[in-house]
């Protein structure tokens, strides 16, 4: 693998190239990697069985300890790969709260947030693309 960032870097075993490619990767291509499973009656509705997700999507937690809790998303940190949810926190030992960070692979989103312009027109293209799937 070269030192810098390439898209068309076909993967290798081994996991510090991995590593080296993700620390390595621009904004807009950390942006595909916070992607999350979507809840089945949007999969149904958009035939699409993930997408990234963006602060004020509902969510479900579907792994570890806090299983089956839903919130919506406060924040989502691009760089450290996390995900912030608004029920979500843990107790310091000075008593104050903060928001416990989890991976957008243990979670599933159920509503989306359709404020954006951007993700609007994405959303709309795939429901196009579905009706044009389901007439054929």
């Amino acid at each position: 693998m070269k030192k810098e960032w390439s898209g068309r870097w076909s993967s290798s075993v081994q996991p510090r190239k991995q590593r080296k490619f993700r620390a390595n990767a621009p904004l807009h291509v950390l942006r595909r990697f916070i992607s999350s499973s979507l809840s089945p009656a949007l999969r149904e509705r958009y035939k699409r069985r993930s997408m990234p997700v963006r602060t004020g999507d509902e969510v479900r937690v579907m792994r570890g300890s806090k299983k089956n809790l839903k919130g919506l998303v406060e924040r989502v940190d691009l760089k450290a790969g996390k995900i912030y949810i608004d029920s979500m926190k843990t107790k310091k030992t000075d008593g104050s709260e903060i928001h416990t960070p989890i991976d957008p692979s243990n979670i599933q989103i159920t509503v989306l947030n359709l404020d954006d312009k951007m993700r609007l027109k994405s959303v709309a293209k795939a429901e196009k693309e579905a009706e044009k799937q389901g007439k054929s």
